[in-house]
């Protein structure tokens, strides 16, 4: 498996997490055992993934222009080596709260509409044609065109309005089964080139081509016992497309990228437990 050069053009979100025995019912009030903060979200999570299996990761996005972006863009450079160019946007930083409970799942509530980068922005999108994948999180429809510059684009069925809006068509989409809002991005997108990919969590999932094939992959050991689930499926489309710009064929891709969620899985936060290297 040869280097591959990888990207990701999408979002960031401020986390903060809370470890809980188990997520309160209405009215209840629990206490946290353990609690922590970070940028996460899609994008970031993807970027750093791709970063451990490359060694090096570009990544586009906008941030607020508050503490908590400033924050963002620290961390993910000097904590996590990525490589972030970031436009900024008058106003605060999006954030998020998650429950982490008993069980390993995780239960998100977020606050605020997602930055997203645009074509317009002054980033080196001209990077982008020169990489061997790109996972596209969010963006305008010129920032989703120039991620399909790229020789391999995977996108998550979130990015709709900005495939639509480009026009373009990505080689793989990939979903959430369970998730009812990724399944209605699915259904407005036009078939990808390649394959469409159906996560479902500790029991693998499947994917489909437009000709009519499919299969399934299987669900990879793990490596630990569980802890929790935040970015598991952002650290699994990372893992895919990292494969299918090494040079991998789809099954051998969702292979390596099944490993990188099942990682991710037994450490506390999205980065604690990333598989570091495609060969580990």
């Amino acid at each position: 498996m040869s280097a591959a050069r990888v990207a990701v053009v999408g979002h960031v979100e401020w986390l903060d997490f809370a470890v809980v025995e188990r997520v309160p019912v209405a009215g209840e009030i629990v206490t946290a055992r353990e609690w922590f903060e970070l940028p996460a979200g899609g994008g970031a999570v993807a970027a750093v993934q791709l970063r451990k299996l490359a060694g090096a990761a570009l990544f586009l996005t906008a941030l607020g222009d508050d503490d908590r972006g400033r924050r963002a863009a620290a961390e993910l450079r000097g904590e996590h080596g990525v490589e972030l160019h970031a436009a900024t946007r008058t106003r605060p930083q999006r954030r998020a709260f998650t429950h982490l409970d008993a069980a390993a799942e995780r239960t998100i509530t977020v606050l605020g509409d997602r930055l997203v980068p645009h074509g317009a922005d002054p980033l080196p999108w001209e990077r982008l044609a020169q990489a061997d994948g790109v996972y596209l999180t969010g963006g305008d429809g010129a920032a989703a065109r120039a991620a399909r510059a790229a020789r391999v684009l995977v996108a998550t069925a979130r990015a709709a309005e900005a495939l639509l809006a480009a026009g373009v068509v990505a080689d793989v989409l990939v979903a959430s089964g369970r998730d009812e809002k990724e399944r209605a991005g699915l259904d407005a997108l036009p078939p990808p080139r390649l394959a469409t990919v159906l996560t479902d969590g500790a029991r693998g999932g499947h994917w489909e081509s437009p000709g009519g094939a499919g299969g399934s992959w299987p669900v990879a050991p793990l490596p630990g016992p569980p802890v929790d689930a935040y970015g598991c499926g952002d650290s699994f489309a990372a893992g895919l497309t990292y494969g299918l710009a090494a040079g991998m064929e789809l099954p051998a891709a969702l292979e390596l990228a099944a490993r990188c969620g099942a990682h991710c899985l037994t450490g506390r936060g999205p980065y604690a437990a990333q598989l570091e290297s495609p060969a580990a």
